[in-house]
Parts: structure tokens; sequence; C-alpha cells
């Protein structure tokens, strides 16, 4: 049987450790035969990365921080430069500060709903803009660019706070992107996994609260399995979802679709 990613070459940023969604989708795309590219910020980072790397058989790791332009065009310019051709790309970033999660959003200071909006929604827009280029031109497949968010950025999930409004910053620029890039045949699409038992994510008050809720309300009355993820990753980035832009992709058990549950 052929895989689907064979002969495609992906970029995935966000690989922070062995329980990101990021790793799972690199898992994913590594078992569909693409050729794995895996960036990681800074020296603290750098070890792990490199490690997972390996595990992965990725073809390369590379610095960038999504928030520093000159890192994203030396990015750009190493790629260029080896003659790399993207297919793919992973877009698994976000960050706020664990103060502005713990206490109400209206008490959010200034600079922590800017950073939250810079990292983990701007980013998109700049590494959209620093990849496109090494996309194949129209005629030639075009490429796929996919970003993960979550239900908070549509509804008010507790504690989530500034960074639901920041994934709901990401979804609007995601959309904006899919109409600007669309006539290169760039799709530009977003997953909302359900809640995933990640490192991030415990930097959310309640979050083993939140895990319980949603396995007990969700239609198909489980939590989000990261593999589910991934495998919809591999669908927006094979030729199997060549017509998807601008789309959110639920992948989280049916848990979008439910409202109050009434009292038993």
């Amino acid at each position: 049987m052929p895989r689907l990613l064979e002969g495609k070459t992906a970029l995935i940023l966000g690989v922070a450790n062995r329980w990101s969604l990021a790793y799972a989708i690199a898992q994913a795309f590594a078992r569909e035969g693409a050729r794995l590219i895996l960036t990681y910020q800074g020296d603290r980072q750098k070890l792990t990365v490199e490690e997972l790397a390996a595990e992965l058989k990725a073809h390369q790791t590379l610095a960038c921080d999504v928030s520093q332009d000159d890192q994203l065009a030396n990015l750009t310019s190493q790629l260029q430069s080896q003659g790399t051709v993207l297919n793919a790309v992973v877009h698994s970033i976000a960050f706020a500060n664990r103060e502005d999660l713990s206490r109400p959003f209206v008490e959010t200071s200034r600079a922590g709903f800017a950073l939250a909006q810079d990292v983990s929604a701007f980013s998109l827009v700049a590494v959209a803009r620093a990849t496109a280029p090494l996309m194949p031109p129209k005629d030639q497949g075009g490429g796929s660019i996919i970003t993960l968010t979550y239900l908070g950025s549509t509804r008010v999930v507790e504690n989530y706070n500034v960074m639901g409004v920041a994934k709901a910053a990401l979804e609007a620029a995601m959309r904006y992107l899919a109409s600007d890039l669309g006539a290169s045949n760039i799709r530009v699409n977003a997953i909302s996994a359900g809640a995933v038992k990640t490192a991030s994510a415990r930097g959310i008050r309640g979050f083993s609260k939140m895990l319980e809720g949603a396995a007990h309300l969700a239609p198909l009355r489980r939590n989000t399995d990261p593999a589910e993820v991934a495998d919809a990753a591999v669908f927006l980035a094979s030729d199997l979802g060549r017509g998807v832009t601008g789309n959110v992709l639920y992948v989280d058990a049916g848990m979008q679709i439910m409202g109050f549950a009434g009292l038993e």
C-alpha cells in the first residue's frame, strides 16, 4: 500500500517532547513516508529535539524562535540554500504567561495579552510568510499549512482565558491566509484537538477536571487520542485533503457539538 506522504517534505514547528501533539504528528508523518525537518527554540530545547529527531529519523533540525523575525528569515535562507521544497508545514506553537491563565480574564495584563497574541497567533502569519515561497508552484501541487487550535476559541472554557482569545485570532488568521495563499494552491487549515494531556496543558488550572468532564460529556464518551489528531494532519497534508482549505477540523470526540448537559 502506498504511503500517503511518500516523497513529501514536512517542516514541523513545536515538537517540544514526546507528549506534544507536534510529536504525534511527526510520528504519523514519518509513518506515511514524509521527510521531516524539525525546529527548536534555543539551546535549552536543542538537545531534546535532536534526540527526538533521531528517533523519528528526521532529515534535519533547525533553530527557530518564531517571535524573532531574523530567525524566521534565517530559516527560509537555510532551506533555500539547500534547495529544500516544502510540501507541508505544521505550526504547533502557543504560549501565555502562567499567571494570565490562572487569574480571571478581566485581569489579563497588557503585556501578557500581547505576548499570547504574538507567539500563539501572529506566529502563524510569520511562519506562512517564511515558508510559502519554499512550496511547489501551483501546477506542481502547492502545499499545506496546518495549525492547532482548541474549542476555547469559540466557547468560554474555564481557566483558558487569554489563550482562548489568542486561539480565536489564530483561527481568523488561518482563514485570511487561506484566502491569500489559495491562488498559489497553498491550503491553510486548523485542527481543533480535544483536551489532551500535554506538558503545556498542565499550565491550565483544573486541567485534570477538564479531562474528566470531556470524557463524560463528549458523544464518544472518551478523551481525544493524540494519534487521532496526527492522522487528521496526515489527511490535510496529503493529496486526500487537496480540496480543503480555510477550515477548522474538529478532532475532539464530538465535544464541540455539545451544549448544556443538564442535571441528573
